[in-house]
């Protein structure tokens, strides 16, 4: 997500630090660039407009003018700006009562019910709640069984009563969670149009029934500007708490997210970042915006380890931040990364990711196998002490693991350079390529 974007921007503010002062002249050469990235990126004229007005206006104001490091002070007031674009601080959903209803709503195809399968994941997982999933889309053929079927997969109970009248099962679901102690109701509702006045009622008498503590709005973001109309339509009839920006991981501009709280006042609170049941994540304004700008977002490197990572995983992280680790641990953590998924995904959120060409590397996941074989031929003597793997050695575990001898030779390289990487940065003798 915002790719395009985010290098433009780069860019930009690479061109910016060749300057020793900021003035009228090559701000206006600054903003002009700054202004294009934006539009090609979807973002709202109107908002565009607002974004450049408020940049050139600090940037020539008298603290950058003044300043030692102007270009310093002007990439701090444009990722501010972009963090206020987005929405400044991140707004949490609400979690203050023995039972919180949340009801979701959107368009037919914006990935909602599948959506509600992944934040009912995310509560049990990351807030450890029960959540209840109740099914109320009565109108699209196999939406009730797609429902079972993602609360089957994720071991999450679905509260259906077949093609009944939403409201009388949304009020009986309410009885069955108070009774069930359940901390969480996630509503599926049936996609329908802002306009569809029958429809829309319905949902108002939903939320009459239930009272929910959100209504969130599940938007393909791949929709570019038209979410802007689908948002405000949906607003005005039901105010709404939130939205959800689903494919984000596609083909997608992302200007919509630029836009969205600036010309709604909606929160965007999730945003779908890939098609598996853990890809949605919470939306942070300021992480994102430093994603953007290349400032990575390491925060949210340690959230995605700190949710899979085992008491072994954790003991052998401390080992390897000393530099004192085997292969033995050095197979516990690869391990580890597979289960956060693709890892140039993960490359992508270092700081300067984009100026170490880390942004477009592809990793072939057959190569992380590789590696698994090579060490899981070995002895568990042999990975404890990795220095006694000499010709004989090497042999006989390329040919255990299908792999050549190069390839052993390589891994071995990479673990050592990777100790020597470690020490350094546990001297504080370590310092980024950028």
């Amino acid at each position: 997500m915002f790719e395009n974007l985010g290098d433009r921007l780069t860019s930009v503010v690479n061109k910016i630090k060749g300057y020793g002062k900021i003035t009228e002249e090559n701000i206006s050469e600054i903003t002009r660039e700054l202004r294009l990235a934006l539009l090609e990126a979807d973002v709202n004229y109107q908002v565009v407009k607002e974004f450049i007005s408020n940049v050139k206006e600090k940037a020539l104001g008298e603290e950058v003018s003044n300043s030692l490091k102007p270009s310093e002070l002007f990439i701090k007031i444009v990722k501010d700006e972009l963090v206020e674009l987005l929405g400044g601080e991140k707004k949490d959903l609400v979690t203050n009562k023995d039972l919180n209803v949340l009801m979701l709503v959107g368009l037919q195809g914006s990935g909602k019910t599948t959506t509600i399968g992944k934040l009912s994941l995310l509560l049990r997982k990351k807030y450890n709640k029960k959540p209840l999933l109740v099914a109320c889309d009565v109108y699209r053929p196999a939406a009730i069984d797609q429902l079972k079927q993602i609360g089957k997969e994720l071991n999450i109970e679905v509260y259906e009563e077949g093609k009944k009248d939403p409201r009388e099962i949304v009020t009986n679901a309410i009885k069955y969670a108070k009774e069930n102690n359940f901390n969480y109701i996630l509503i599926d509702t049936a996609g329908r149009l802002h306009i569809d006045e029958e429809l829309m009622d319905e949902l108002n008498d939903i939320k009459d029934i239930v009272n929910p503590d959100e209504i969130l709005l599940v938007v393909d973001a791949m929709t570019g500007q038209d979410a802007i109309n689908v948002i405000t339509g949906f607003n005005d009839k039901l105010e709404l708490t939130g939205a959800i920006l689903t494919k984000l991981d596609g083909d997608t501009k992302g200007g919509v997210a630029l836009s969205v709280r600036h010309l709604t006042n909606v929160p965007i609170k999730f945003v779908g970042v890939s098609e598996k049941m853990d890809g949605l994540e919470e939306f942070y304004p300021e992480r994102m915006a430093t994603r953007i700008l290349d400032m990575g977002d390491l925060m949210g490197m340690i959230e995605k380890a700190e949710n899979i990572m085992d008491d072994e995983a954790i003991e052998s992280a401390k080992k390897m931040q000393k530099g004192n680790f085997d292969l033995e641990d050095f197979l516990v953590q690869l391990k580890q990364i597979k289960k956060l998924g693709p890892l140039e995904n993960i490359l992508k959120m270092l700081p300067g990711a984009k100026k170490m060409g880390l942004n477009n590397i592809q990793i072939n996941p057959k190569d992380m196998l590789h590696i698994e074989a090579i060490i899981l031929s070995m002895t568990p003597y042999e990975r404890k002490h990795p220095e006694v793997l000499k010709a004989s050695r090497k042999q006989r575990i390329a040919k255990g693991s299908g792999r050549s001898v190069e390839e052993v030779n390589r891994l071995l390289k990479q673990f050592e350079q990777m100790k020597l990487l470690m020490k350094q940065f546990k001297n504080g003798n370590f310092k980024m390529p950028f």
